[in-house]
């Protein structure tokens, strides 16, 4: 029944962002990425950038594979700008993990179009893991859909503050 109401909700979601778009209304469309070894959590906005939204955790393959997926999520999502969560340690510096997302980001800059943005992702996972213990999610359950709700959680912070920012130029 959920992933039902789920389908629904983004279906009507993505015809109002198309509708936007048909109008040459210029909206930015969000995509998100939680990068990781084994796998890569996907979000995405809101028409209305207001809201982030789970889309799925893709298993990666091999770099021009993963590569490819996400041109295709950006395409399909009408992704204009791509944000990705950048793993750094508590204190803020950077850790091995670090470098790692950064060598993905730096080839995503070279096969993609659309403007990247990298931000903290401190606690993203954490954060995630929790809403799914509370929600009683079994550790399996848990693991196929935690990084698609850390790269939600990455995103809706993102979105908050550019928000924040936007009503502060109107003030």
């Amino acid at each position: 029944m959920t992933i039902a109401i789920s389908s629904v909700v983004f279906s009507f979601i993505s015809l109002a962002f198309c509708l936007l778009v048909c109008y040459n209304i210029l909206v930015e469309r969000y995509l998100c990425l939680d990068i990781g070894d084994k796998r890569i959590g996907v979000a995405v906005s809101d028409p209305f950038n207001s809201d982030s939204l789970p889309v799925e955790t893709y298993h990666r393959k091999n770099l021009k594979t993963d590569l490819v997926k996400i041109a295709d999520y950006v395409k399909e999502k009408c992704a204009t700008v791509l944000v990705c969560g950048l793993p750094v340690n508590f204190d803020g510096t950077p850790s091995v993990q670090t470098q790692r997302a950064k060598f993905f980001i730096d080839k995503l800059n070279e096969t993609l179009s659309v403007k990247i943005v990298c931000v903290d992702e401190r606690c993203s996972t954490v954060e995630a893991e929790e809403v799914l213990i509370g929600q009683g999610k079994s550790r399996e359950e848990r693991k196929s859909c935690v990084d698609a709700l850390a790269a939600a959680t990455i995103l809706q912070g993102y979105l908050n503050q550019i928000n924040k920012n936007q009503v502060k130029r109107r003030i």
